[in-house]
């Protein structure tokens, strides 16, 4: 492991001082110094990197090509350095709690702000970073201790040392364009959508869910016809609402749902797993101990209606619920990651 250059660290933030400022007094000013051994630690580091980074004249000093290349990395390299500075205050100051949180868009609007509204109050000293993720990135990033918990798409046996505790879950339905025929009756049989083109959740997004439906599907007499592969359920019922075929949803979807879609429970009693909470149970953190301790006591929420068959996965987002125009097209195209 190479040691860290303290200097080059120095120097990168003068560069961006001096980068922003766009003056070499200013930017000195803003450091804290003279502007002689700035512009001195400037030329430094161009000679070290082999490039020039600023063009200097009468009008003022202006990134060269090259400086304004490495400006965005520098940027989020500062960005990084001012996080850690934090967290060894916080450290320093005897608050060592500190939570890495993962979550797709759904769990971010519906399951994790209660949680960590809840943990605040227990623990006023805890600073929690949540970032968006796809539940595919779940398993990595608690692998290599990026996540101290994810909220996600995921159930069964992950592996890996991974523990998954479900949170809540639903009954599968179908969201259908409002003028199709299934649309007309209060519940659809799965089979009934052997020869419909389904818009599916990414398998590469959530594998374990689209494994999931996949072998529903299959369980009842048909291979899914998958037209779409898309990253929500939001992209679900959207495409849903173009004419690009139908999409097996959770059945409280019906609440999002654009007037021109309709949200039919099946008549198979499927129940989808919509979020579940995801922990690397070979590393100790007091904070996922006493989350995963408090979900454990809470009952598993269901969506409008609860049952169990199968359990699955959820979704990122949340969809739809009732009409919808025209039929879906029959161009076989894989349309897949966008929202």
């Amino acid at each position: 492991m190479s040691t860290i250059d303290f200097r080059l660290i120095r120097q990168l933030w003068m560069f961006l001082a001096v980068a922003e400022e766009q003056h070499f007094g200013r930017a000195a000013a803003r450091l804290g110094m003279s502007q002689p051994p700035l512009t001195e630690q400037i030329k430094v580091l161009e000679h070290s990197l082999k490039l020039q980074l600023f063009e200097r004249s009468r009008q003022g000093t202006h990134l060269s090509p090259a400086g304004a290349a490495i400006l965005p990395a520098v940027r989020q390299f500062a960005s990084q350095v001012e996080q850690l500075e934090r967290i060894v205050r916080e450290v320093a100051a005897g608050q060592s709690g500190v939570l890495h949180v993962g979550a797709i868009t759904s769990a971010m609007l519906e399951t994790v702000p209660p949680i960590i509204d809840r943990l605040k109050a227990t623990h006023p000293h805890l600073t929690v970073f949540v970032r968006e993720i796809d539940s595919v990135e779940a398993v990595p990033g608690l692998e290599a201790g990026e996540l101290d918990l994810a909220f996600v798409r995921l159930d069964g046996d992950i592996g890996s040392g991974i523990a998954t505790l479900p949170l809540s879950e639903d009954r599968l339905a179908v969201a259908l364009p409002m003028g199709h025929p299934l649309a007309a009756l209060p519940r659809v049989r799965l089979q009934s959508l052997a020869a419909e083109h389904l818009v599916m959740s990414s398998r590469q997004v959530s594998p374990v869910y689209f494994d999931m439906l996949t072998a529903v599907c299959r369980a009842h007499g048909f291979a899914p016809r998958v037209l779409h592969e898309v990253r929500s359920v939001t992209s679900q019922i959207a495409y849903v609402s173009c004419g690009q075929g139908v999409a097996l949803v959770p059945a409280s979807m019906r609440k999002l749902a654009p007037a021109n879609v309709v949200i039919r429970p099946l008549k198979e009693k499927v129940t989808v797993v919509t979020a579940a909470l995801a922990w690397n149970a070979n590393r100790h953190h007091p904070m996922v101990d006493a989350v995963v301790s408090w979900l454990r006591q809470r009952p598993a929420r269901s969506g409008r209606s609860s049952s169990s068959a199968s359990s699955a996965t959820s979704y990122s987002d949340p969809p739809p619920d009732t009409p919808a125009p025209p039929r879906s097209g029959s161009r076989r195209t894989r349309d897949s990651q966008h929202s």
